[in-house]
């Protein structure tokens, strides 16, 4: 049984290797160009994206993508920044602790699947057809 006493809460690296984990887990197809996009585990959402998605709660935000979808990529539009993935650890940990029902590496694994979901094209919309996680 865990120490609770001792324990500490994993840091960015932890949340970071469970992401990396989560993307090697992809199917091949995927695994791919997602290597492609950069990973960044932060503690919390910067006002930036905060004030973009009208959140007023940082811990409301457990991930985001931040990139032009493959969908809608053009050769005639270069890019001029890299596609990022970002999981902000604080969050990922609040939601953690107040379902109860899942265990720190699926919860990971599911933010980083939902963001790379968006780097494929798809839309919170899209997403919810098919995974009834939040239900």
């Amino acid at each position: 049984m865990l120490d609770w006493k001792n324990a500490e809460a994993p840091d960015t690296g932890a949340i970071e290797e469970m992401a990396r984990e989560a993307i090697a887990a992809l199917p091949p197809e995927f695994a791919g160009p997602a290597a492609q996009v950069v990973l960044r585990v932060e503690d919390f959402a910067g006002d930036e994206f905060l004030d973009e998605l009208q959140i007023d709660d940082p811990l409301e935000l457990t991930g985001l993508y931040d990139g032009v979808p493959m969908t809608e990529k053009s050769a005639s539009e270069p890019q001029h920044f890299p596609d990022t993935v970002w999981l902000f650890r604080r969050a990922i940990l609040d939601e953690w602790a107040s379902r109860g029902d899942v265990t720190l590496g699926q919860l990971v694994a599911h933010v980083v699947v939902h963001e790379f979901a968006h780097h494929f094209g798809w839309s919170d919309e899209d997403i919810a057809t098919i995974d009834r996680w939040w239900e």
